[in-house]
Formats: C-alpha cells, sequence, structure tokens
C-alpha cells in the first residue's frame, strides 16, 4: 500500500469521526436546551442517524485503504440503524404521549388524538357549497 495514499485516508477518516463527535455534542445541547420530552427526543434521533453515517462511511474508506479491496461489511449495520432509530422514536413518543394521557396532564400538553376531526375553516366550508 502507498503509504501517502493512506495517510490522506487517515485524514478524511478522522474528520469524519471530528464530524461525528460534533453531532453527538450537538444533540447532548439539545437535550439541555429544550424543555419537553417530545422536543428532547429529535436532537438524540437526528445526532444519532448522521454520527452512525459519519462513523460507517470512515469505517468502510479506512478497511477499504487497509485491505485494498472495498469493504462494504459495515453498511449492514447502518442499515439496521436506520431502520430501527425512527421506530424507536416512534415507540418512545407513542409511549409518553399515553402516559399523558392516562395520568391526568395538563389538556395544553396533549396534543389531540389523531381520530379528532378539526372543523374546516370558514372559507372551504363556503366554497364547497
Amino acid at each position: 500500500m502507498n503509504p501517502e495514499l493512506f495517510g490522506w485516508v487517515e485524514l478524511i477518516v478522522a474528520l469524519l469521526l471530528m464530524l461525528s463527535g460534533l453531532f453527538t455534542l450537538a444533540a447532548a445541547v439539545g437535550i439541555v436546551r429544550f424543555q419537553n420530552f417530545f422536543q428532547r427526543m429529535h436532537p438524540p434521533a437526528l445526532a444519532f442517524s448522521f454520527s452512525s453515517w459519519c462513523v460507517t462511511l470512515a469505517t468502510v474508506l479506512y478497511f477499504s485503504a487497509r485491505k485494498e479491496h472495498l469493504a462494504l461489511h459495515a453498511w449492514l449495520i447502518i442499515i439496521l440503524l436506520s431502520i430501527t432509530v425512527p421506530v424507536t422514536t416512534i415507540l418512545l413518543a407513542r409511549t409518553e404521549l399515553f402516559r399523558r394521557r392516562t395520568h391526568g396532564a395538563p389538556a395544553a400538553d396533549i396534543p389531540p388524538a389523531l381520530s379528532h376531526e378539526l372543523p374546516l375553516p370558514t372559507a372551504e366550508r363556503d366554497s364547497d357549497r
């Protein structure tokens, strides 16, 4: 392997790993700054996805340069993470919503149910006639 080429790959891998750390730091700041659960669940989910993609890309670049052929084994991990992170986020949100509805939280903190129908604005109601 050409040591000069591998030095460039190591630099790119280091930058990707530092970018991953910045995404994680941004998620930590978001958790501290936001006030309620629903606001706090977005930064870690997004940062986890972006950080995982950066680490996966760094892994693919590093091992592909090291072995001198394309190493795509890390893509299986990111595919599974890309499926499970949104599902987990939705389940956490639904659990918190259920907890708020069953434990007597103030009505202002609880969004309406999906089956709740909102009345049409007057302009749309008049145009339907």
